[in-house]
């Protein structure tokens, strides 16, 4: 981990592409190139008039304040803790035999048990996601009576899951997911 300051913002990112910033896409970019902007350096000395015609009068001034590397936001050193585990598969063709969509439910919920265990703490809750054939996806998840590691109670809720959905449509992707307890302090 490294820390970004004022004292070396250029050093570190004066030179890099302006995509190396936070916010800046290849179109973004692609328009900066064309006033002649290609670095963050650049970025930071281009007059704020001329990025404000060109990418306009909120968006021009933002992105300058973001080439000399002012940014109110505060910075939260804290690692990122998953809230949860999941596993989705498409089908090559869609599927309307809804024992192989259960077959695929069993061995998602098997991966996303052992994802979950692997972080040491139990599923709270369990989701799954169906596409349907061509592209309409639907949601549905419910909360476990205690949380656990059990493969048998994470596949049971994914299984009750998948019978509140319409079995008479062709699907094309599930996927099973697991929210887990919060960590211990």
């Amino acid at each position: 981990m490294h820390r970004l300051t004022t004292e070396t913002w250029f050093e570190q990112m004066g030179g890099r592409p302006t995509e190396a910033l936070w916010g800046i896409g290849r179109k973004t970019a692609r328009k900066l190139e064309e006033l002649g902007i290609h670095t963050v350096a650049d970025l930071a000395g281009t007059d704020t008039r001329l990025l404000a015609d060109r990418l306009g009068p909120t968006m021009g001034p933002w992105y300058r304040r973001l080439g000399r590397g002012v940014d109110s936001s505060p910075v939260d050193a804290t690692p990122y803790v998953a809230r949860g585990h999941g596993r989705e598969t498409t089908f090559q063709h869609n599927q309307t035999d809804w024992s192989l969509v259960a077959d695929a439910v069993r061995e998602l919920a098997a991966q996303v048990t052992r994802d979950v265990a692997a972080e040491g703490r139990a599923a709270v809750r369990v989701g799954m996601k169906l596409r349907y054939a061509p592209f309409e996806t639907r949601t549905r998840s419910l909360t476990l009576p205690q949380p656990t590691t059990e493969a048998a109670r994470i596949t049971e809720a994914a299984l009750e899951l998948l019978s509140r959905f319409d079995q008479t449509r062709a699907v094309r992707l599930v996927g099973v997911r697991a929210e887990m307890e919060a960590p211990a302090p």
